[in-house]
C-alpha cells in the first residue's frame, strides 16, 4: 500500500513539472510579453524623471521670484529656442468646445482660450507643479487660479465656481484643482485656460489640441517666431499691480481707429447713482468710465437710453461684457 502510493504521488510530481516546464517554454518563445515588460520599463523611467523635478521651486533656474500678489508677471527675456517639456501632461477640462479662440476681441487682446464647460464640471491641472495664486477678482477671472511648472509655464484657470487648491500646494498633473463657473465678467459658464513663460502669454491652442484631447507633441519649442503678439503681451503685463488688481481682463488694448479709449482703474469707490460724464469736445459724444460694479442697465438708464442702443453706439455685440475702466459712448 505504502509503495502504491509513493509511486502516485512520483506520476503527479513529474505531470506538475512537465506542465511547469511547457509554460516556461511558451512565455519564453511569446515576443509580446517581452515587448509588455519593455513598455513597463519605459513608463516608470517617465514617471521616475518627472518626480526628479523639483516641485517645491519648479522653474527655479528661469524664474526669480515667487509671490501670491499678482496673477499677471512683468514679461521676462525669453531663452532662445526654450523647449517646452509637454510630457506628462494632463487636459484640463474633457471638453472639445472653444468659444472663443487667442487673439483680438472686441477691441482688445484675449489672452487665452475660453471652453465650454458647465458649473460644476472637474477641471484638472495640466502638469506637475505648485500653486501660486488662488484668488477672486470681480471684473475679470473670478475665481482663478494660477499653477507654476516645471517646464517653465505657468497656467491660469479663471472663472471657477469653486477653487480645490490652496497656495504653495504641490499638485500633480489631471489633479482637481477647481470646479468649472461663471464667476467674474463673464457672460456663461466656461473655462478661460492660459498659458505663459516668464510672464509671456502664448496662444494654448499651440500647445493643447482640445478637439482631439491631446497635446500638440512631446516638446513645443518657444523663440521669437512663435509668439503672438509679444509686444503687446508685454505692454499689458507691465500695467502697474494696482490697474491689474482692480480688473485683470483689462490688458491694454489694441489701439484701433473705432476703439474707444481706456481709462486706467483706479481706486475709487464704484459708480453712485449719478455716473461721472465727459464731454468729447472734438466728436461731441458722451462718453462714461465705467466703473466696477456697473451693468449695461444701470449705465443705459443712467444715460437716458436703452441696453441695445448702448451697444450699438460702442460696435459691441449685443450681451457682450463691459469692465471697469472702459470708456463707453452713451449719446
Amino acid at each position: 500500500m505504502i509503495q502504491l502510493l509513493k509511486t502516485i504521488t512520483l506520476v503527479a510530481l513529474t505531470a506538475v513539472s512537465t506542465a511547469v516546464s511547457a509554460q516556461d517554454l511558451l512565455a519564453n518563445r511569446a515576443p509580446s510579453d517581452r515587448k509588455l515588460t519593455d513598455l513597463k520599463t519605459i513608463k516608470i523611467n517617465n514617471t521616475s524623471a518627472f518626480a526628479m523635478a523639483d516641485l517645491h521651486n519648479p522653474a527655479g533656474d528661469i524664474y526669480s521670484t515667487w509671490d501670491h500678489t499678482s496673477a499677471l508677471i512683468a514679461p521676462g527675456a525669453l531663452p532662445p529656442n526654450y523647449k517646452v517639456d509637454l510630457r506628462g501632461f494632463a487636459m484640463p477640462t474633457p471638453s472639445r468646445k472653444i468659444t472663443s479662440k487667442f487673439g483680438p476681441r472686441w477691441g482688445r487682446q484675449h489672452k487665452g482660450l475660453d471652453i465650454k464647460v458647465y458649473i460644476g464640471d472637474t477641471i484638472y491641472a495640466a502638469f506637475d507643479g505648485k500653486v501660486r495664486i488662488v484668488k477672486y477678482n470681480a471684473g475679470g477671472w473670478g475665481y482663478y487660479v494660477v499653477l507654476r511648472h516645471p517646464n517653465g509655464l505657468e497656467t491660469l484657470y479663471g472663472h471657477l465656481s469653486k477653487q480645490l487648491v490652496k497656495e504653495d500646494e504641490i499638485v500633480r498633473a489631471g489633479q482637481p484643482i477647481g470646479l468649472g463657473g461663471n464667476s467674474g465678467a463673464s457672460t456663461g459658464s466656461h473655462l478661460h485656460f492660459e498659458t505663459r513663460l516668464l510672464g509671456t502669454a502664448i496662444n494654448p491652442a499651440l500647445m493643447f489640441d482640445f478637439e482631439a484631447q491631446d497635446v500638440t507633441g512631446d516638446y513645443y519649442v518657444v523663440n521669437t517666431g512663435t509668439i503672438q503678439n509679444s509686444k503687446k503681451t508685454a505692454t499689458a503685463a507691465a500695467q502697474p499691480a494696482k490697474e491689474e488688481a482692480k480688473n485683470v481682463v483689462i490688458q491694454t488694448p489694441v489701439a484701433t481707429p473705432k476703439a474707444p479709449t481706456i481709462a486706467p482703474a483706479t481706486n475709487e469707490t464704484p459708480a453712485s447713482s449719478t455716473p461721472t460724464q465727459e464731454e468729447d469736445k472734438t466728436a461731441k459724444v458722451v462718453t462714461y468710465v465705467v466703473k466696477e460694479k456697473d451693468t449695461p442697465w444701470r449705465i443705459a438708464t443712467n444715460h437716458g437710453i436703452t441696453v441695445e442702443q448702448l451697444y450699438k453706439l460702442n460696435g459691441l455685440k449685443q450681451g457682450s461684457a463691459i469692465y471697469a475702466g472702459q470708456v463707453l459712448k452713451c449719446s
